[in-house]
């Protein structure tokens, strides 16, 4: 097992940027996007952001809401973005921010658009329960052949990290509901809309830390799990785990920062490597004062030579 000690990215300017970034992702040459969720306990809004690796640049863009997740699109300026309860498109260079599905979650109260990913049938994401009390926040899926919704569950309690898979021409995914701190794996059928029951992969019902957000490794063997930890700990985790049978490859530490909330794979600094957001989101003053580096982005050095895949969300024919 590797443990790589990670250094810091970029240490976002406010402590609205600071309370809950997520969903880093390569968006152009030398840049990663990533949402900040809400800025504050009682925020209901945030933002999405564009970072310059190189220059230690930040943009941010304000949002009319709560952004689960953005990705890019093949348009320049124009992100995908899951926000509270509708996927939109919007329009770094005009602002311009439009609905391209109809609302999520009509039968309940109480819930957002938390996570997601972009793959080539459309995209699959899921939302939360603010309360993070009652099992009855959505899982769907976006075909973007003829932009119909399908809803695929209705109770999770805090949808978060996703893997694309594809077997023998099946599609599938991985899935984290965080409070069940399982890996699950689904197939899934694009034509009809729906998954099958779900299968165990990985377990963490005996860690005290939460998975949050999950990326795929190059080859498909392994994945990266970012845990979101919200004890009192002197530094927060991501872990590498093989699926075939849960061993533990690799450990990167964010000191200082214990609650991790997304991973991902970048090229910085000539050579691969893995970016991890971190939160302040429910720390008190004196946790505050122990954990100093939280909400900033972190860097580690893997032993990656490519990215994997990340593809953007396609908008042209």
């Amino acid at each position: 097992m590797l443990i790589y000690k990670t250094n810091i990215l970029h240490r976002p300017s406010t402590s609205e940027l600071r309370y809950l970034p997520e969903g880093p992702y390569s968006c152009n040459q030398g840049c990663i996007s990533w949402v900040a969720i809400q800025n504050g306990t009682d925020a209901k809004v945030g933002s999405l952001n564009v970072l310059n690796l190189e220059r230690d640049e930040n943009e941010s863009f304000a949002m009319d809401g709560r952004p689960g997740f953005a990705y890019p699109t093949d348009v320049a300026g124009v992100f995908v973005v899951g926000l509270e309860r509708q996927v939109k498109l919007y329009n770094t260079a005009t602002g311009e921010c439009r609905g391209i599905s109809g609302p999520v979650e009509s039968e309940v109260e109480g819930t957002i658009i938390n996570d997601g990913l972009v793959f080539d049938e459309g995209l699959i994401f899921g939302c939360k329960d603010l309360e993070f009390k009652t099992p009855k926040a959505g899982l769907y899926f976006w075909r973007s052949s003829d932009r119909q919704l399908f809803q695929l569950r209705d109770d999770q309690l805090c949808s978060n990290g996703k893997v694309i898979t594809r077997d023998q021409g099946r599609w599938g995914f991985l899935d984290i509901d965080s409070p069940t701190k399982r890996v699950v794996a689904y197939e899934l059928d694009v034509d009809a809309g729906v998954i099958s029951d779900p299968q165990v992969i990985l377990d963490f019902t005996s860690r005290v830390d939460i998975p949050d957000g999950m990326i795929g490794v190059p080859g498909g063997q392994s994945v990266i799990v970012a845990f979101y930890n919200p004890a009192d700990a002197a530094f927060g985790e991501a872990v590498q785990f093989r699926l075939a049978d849960g061993e533990v490859e690799a450990v990167w530490r964010t000191d200082h920062s214990p609650r991790v909330t997304c991973p991902q794979l970048v090229r910085y600094g000539g050579g691969v490597k893995l970016v991890l957001t971190t939160a302040v989101e429910g720390m008190s003053p004196d946790q505050l004062g122990r954990h100093t580096n939280a909400g900033c982005l972190f860097w580690g050095d893997t032993d990656f030579d490519t990215v994997g895949e990340q593809p953007v969300f396609k908008l042209r024919g």
